[in-house]
């Protein structure tokens, strides 16, 4: 019989003989076996341990298996129990299984027997830890939709997409606000060997600290004022699956520090717990801020960095997407919406600091002020109907020379970009060094910026 490689299994039973017996033929079958002669003792262990299955003699001094079974539910422990008894009968059957066992053997039996029955234990925990997903995801929303682009940067995108996907290591993508991030770390789920498992999102910047500690390890009945039972954390609702953390950056430092620990070992503690549970979880991390300055500022761990960032993913904001933005507005439109032609032009011309969630937003309230399934330049938002763009064309309309136009485009792009030389000089398509220059060059003052 095929076995669960790395299940982990707690034998309990007071005669020595059997329970050794027992552990070295688990052992040699590739289960990970702990052991313990007494109920009390077995009890200590499941508070510090979380175990897939546990054998449970029923007949033992102090805390009996049928005892030894009520208090592990009692106490939220997921395990399947299987209870063992020398003197088998209807009444001890009947007990046990009200009392949650998975199923009960008589001694003697061949330990080939008890191997198919834990084994038959697990795959029915697998299937109650999935349905507890399942319904985990239910109440969470997921909005799915799909990438587009053929700009030579999405290009590169989707090539690092389905190199990475598959690969299973931690991805960090990188990227301004509005972006996208969300749909790259669905599309890095999709492409791997984890698909058909969850995928759950998390977004740092939304939660406070203790909230978010608790959603993302879970906690225990009275942990905190208001946890009036035990709830999953979504490393646990994510367990095979894909756990993506957006705004990574934001995240508190002690929280760093606990996250970190999940990555290094697949172990982690739900609030007000000392037991420790194990998962299996790929990490997709998401992020807007400068994470190597975060990090010599102090105010994220290095080596949590080098954790997340096994390789990095940087989504290009709309601005660098030449001839996306047409792709975009007809996608938000959908089947039967047209465009006026100079509605268009300005959504091409203009610079969407917001990015793609901007421009669906413009197009979303386009759609509720049409007419006629008709989206003109009336229909647009003021900062993209009357975009800076026409300042740009009155100056060259009074001016005479080349250079007089090209001062009054990075005037007029610096101030568009809040004097952010690194924004301006992308928008412009040259590097700072050049950007500099050209100030310096055209004795572009800072009073001259602010509009």
């Amino acid at each position: 019989m095929a076995t669960e490689r790395g299940m982990s299994l707690l034998v309990v039973d007071d005669d020595d003989d059997f329970r050794q017996t027992t552990v070295r033929w688990f052992e040699r079958a590739g289960f990970r076996v702990k052991e313990s002669d007494s109920g009390d003792h077995a009890l200590e262990m499941a508070r510090l341990h979380e175990f897939d299955v546990a054998i449970v003699d029923m007949m033992m001094p102090g805390i009996s298996g049928l005892e030894l079974l009520k208090k592990l539910k009692e106490a939220g422990a997921e395990g399947e129990v299987i209870l063992l008894t020398g003197q088998g009968t209807v009444e001890s059957a009947v007990s046990a299984m009200k009392s949650g066992a998975f199923d009960y053997l008589t001694k003697p039996f061949p330990l080939k027997d008890l191997q198919a029955l834990v084994c038959r234990a697990y795959e029915h925990g697998r299937l109650r830890q999935e349905n507890r997903q399942l319904r985990a995801l239910l109440k969470r929303s997921q909005p799915q939709d799909h990438m587009i682009g053929r700009s030579p940067a999405m290009q590169e995108v989707f090539r690092l997409i389905e190199r990475a996907g598959p690969s299973g290591k931690a991805i960090l993508i990188q990227g301004e606000s509005g972006t996208g991030k969300e749909l790259v770390a669905r599309a890095l789920h999709q492409a791997s060997g984890r698909a058909d498992k969850p995928l759950v999102v998390i977004n740092c910047a939304a939660l406070p600290e203790a909230l978010l500690e608790s959603e993302l390890f879970g906690h225990e009945k009275g942990s905190f004022t208001g946890a009036v039972a035990a709830k999953s954390g979504l490393f646990e609702v994510a367990d095979g699956g894909t756990l993506f953390i957006d705004e990574i950056g934001e995240m508190p430092g002690p929280l760093q520090a606990k996250l970190l620990r999940v990555l290094e070992d697949g172990s982690l503690r739900r609030v007000g717990s000392i037991k420790e549970r194990r998962v299996d979880v790929r990490l997709v991390a998401a992020t807007n801020r400068n994470l190597i300055q975060e990090v010599r500022d102090g105010r994220f761990r290095e080596d949590l960095f080098y954790r997340i960032n096994v390789m990095s993913l940087e989504l290009p904001p709309i601005r660098e997407r030449q001839g996306d933005i047409p792709l975009l507005v007809a996608h938000f439109l959908g089947p039967g919406w047209q465009i006026e032609e100079q509605a268009m032009k300005l959504m091409e011309q203009y610079d969407w600091p917001g990015n793609v969630r901007q421009l669906s937003n413009a197009i979303e309230r386009a759609k509720i002020l049409a007419d006629d399934q008709f989206v003109r330049v009336r229909e647009l938002p003021n900062e993209v109907a009357h975009f800076s763009g026409a300042r740009i064309q009155a100056a060259i309309d009074d001016l005479d020379d080349l250079a007089s136009i090209e001062r009054a485009k990075v005037v007029d792009v610096l101030r568009r970009m809040s004097r952010n030389k690194s924004r301006a000089a992308r928008a412009l398509g040259i590097d700072r060094r050049k950007l500099y220059r050209l100030v310096d060059k055209y004795a572009i003052r800072d009073t001259e910026l602010v509009e």
